[in-house]
This record gives structure tokens, C-alpha cells and sequence, in this order.
């Protein structure tokens, strides 16, 4: 059975194939507009109105096997709501990635708090700011980090309530378990694509979701999520990360 029944043949060879990870990103953009919401107000997916900043992520570093592999929650409403690319704030996209991204005409229904800009967006996701500032300062480039770690979103859908940002966990149950179910398929194509040597989750909900699926398969790390609403990030997250990642990174000041 052809999983990707709306992708076109081209699409199929020239990408899909090129870059498996691509068709798996794809794949459950579409099939979570199957989904049906009641405790948001307004639900983003950026695999959509984003798709060209994720592809680009996914066709640069998502194809080597083996690495570690970071596993953060779901979209911040000023990093992958706005740039495709996860954790992907405005900054880092376009200087550290050197990401140029551009959104479709077709955007969702927008929060007024919350409007949708890309890459004229003013705004720093601070998750994002702090993930991949730490990055650049203790690795080196963006293309000397992904060639030891990689980074997945368990959940591409930013969700707002009451205006502010829900976490998947704060929808019903009724809500929760179908996202969840097809987010847990997808995760699970990743990891067999990319056959992580560790899987490293950014948080309690990510940790939750990644022990369910991988068992005992995969060795899973617990890392302190980077989000500026954590006290204890603010102060020792570069900490938290170093101790963590330890066995995968390079020696201090050493690069590469």
C-alpha cells in the first residue's frame, strides 16, 4: 500500500527516495489534517505552510545514520511555527543554518497574538536561541553538529488555547490519543532510518513518548528542556547538556 497516495511520482523518486526521512515528514503532515480539535483555538501545522525550511533541514542533515538524536516536544509560535526548521528561531536559521525559507499563500487560520511572518518575523524563539546558540558556541558550525546529532520534533503541531501556547499534553484525551498515535508512527520511521546510537529527549513529555516507542532498543537520555519558562534552564541548562551529551561531544575548544 502506497503510504504517500497524494505525492506525486516525481515527488516520490527525486526526493522521497534522496532523502527517506523527507516522505516520513510528509507523510504525517497530511495525515494528521485527519485530526479533529475541540480544546484549541487555532492549530498550526508549519509541515505545510512551512514545508520548504523543513525540507531544506531534513534534505541538508537528515541523512546519516548513526548520531545522536535529539527529541524536543513540538513548535514554539516564534522558532518552527515560523521557519519549518525545529527549535528554528528567526536568528539562528539565518545565521547559523544559513536557511532562507518561504511560506506558502495557503496559512491556517491565525491567532491574532500569534500572527504567522516567517522570516520577517521580529521575535527570537528562546528555546530555540539557546539550543542552537549552546550549539555553535561548544560544537562549531551547523554542519559539524548534525554530523554528531539530530534533531526531531515529536510533534510538528503548535497549538494555541486561551492565548497561550498548549503543550500536546494539556489537549483532552480524546485529542491526545489519535495525535499521538500517529506521531509515535512517524518517530518510529525516524529512528529506523536514522538508527540513533542514543536518543536524547528535550523534556518529561518528549522522554515519555521516546521510552514508549523505542523500549529498550535505543538508550534514552533525559536532558532538561532549553525553555526559558524553566528557572533551572535559565541558569544551568548549557550544564544540564554538557553532562548529557558528554560522550558525543567534542573535547572543549577541540571543534570537531
Amino acid at each position: 500500500m502506497n503510504r504517500w497516495p497524494w505525492a506525486t511520482a516525481w515527488w516520490c523518486t527525486d526526493v522521497a527516495a534522496a532523502v527517506p526521512l523527507v516522505g516520513v515528514a510528509h507523510a504525517l503532515a497530511h495525515d494528521l489534517d485527519s485530526l479533529h480539535w475541540q480544546t484549541p483555538s487555532h492549530v498550526y501545522n508549519p509541515l505545510h505552510y512551512a514545508w520548504d525550511g523543513h525540507r531544506q533541514f531534513l534534505q541538508r542533515f537528515g541523512q546519516k545514520r548513526g548520531r545522536v538524536l535529539l527529541v524536543g516536544m513540538n513548535p514554539g509560535p516564534w522558532g518552527m511555527a515560523q521557519t519549518g526548521v525545529p527549535f528554528g528561531n528567526i536568528t539562528a536559521v539565518r545565521q547559523w543554518f544559513h536557511i532562507d525559507t518561504q511560506l506558502t499563500r495557503d496559512l491556517p487560520a491565525q491567532h491574532p497574538k500569534y500572527p504567522i511572518l516567517g522570516m520577517a518575523c521580529h521575535r527570537d524563539e528562546g528555546s530555540g536561541k539557546r539550543l542552537w546558540g549552546w550549539a555553535g558556541q561548544r560544537v562549531g558550525s551547523a554542519e559539524q553538529f548534525f554530523d554528531r546529532f539530530f534533531v526531531w520534533n515529536y510533534c510538528p503541531l503548535l497549538f494555541l488555547a486561551n492565548n497561550r501556547n498548549l503543550i500536546p499534553a494539556g489537549l483532552k484525551a480524546s485529542e491526545q490519543q489519535p495525535l499521538e498515535a500517529l506521531c509515535a508512527a512517524a518517530f518510529a520511521d525516524a529512528v529506523r532510518l536514522l538508527e540513533p546510537d542514543a536518543i536524547v529527549a528535550l523534556g518529561r513529555y518528549a522522554e515519555k513518548q521516546v521510552r514508549s516507542i523505542v523500549d529498550n532498543r535505543v538508550p534514552v537520555i533525559y536532558l532538561l528542556h532549553p525553555s526559558p519558562a524553566n528557572p533551572t534552564a535559565n541558569r544551568h541548562w548549557a550544564e544540564h547538556a554538557e553532562a548529557a551529551l558528554a560522550p558525543w561531544l567534542p573535547p572543549p575548544g577541540g571543534g570537531a
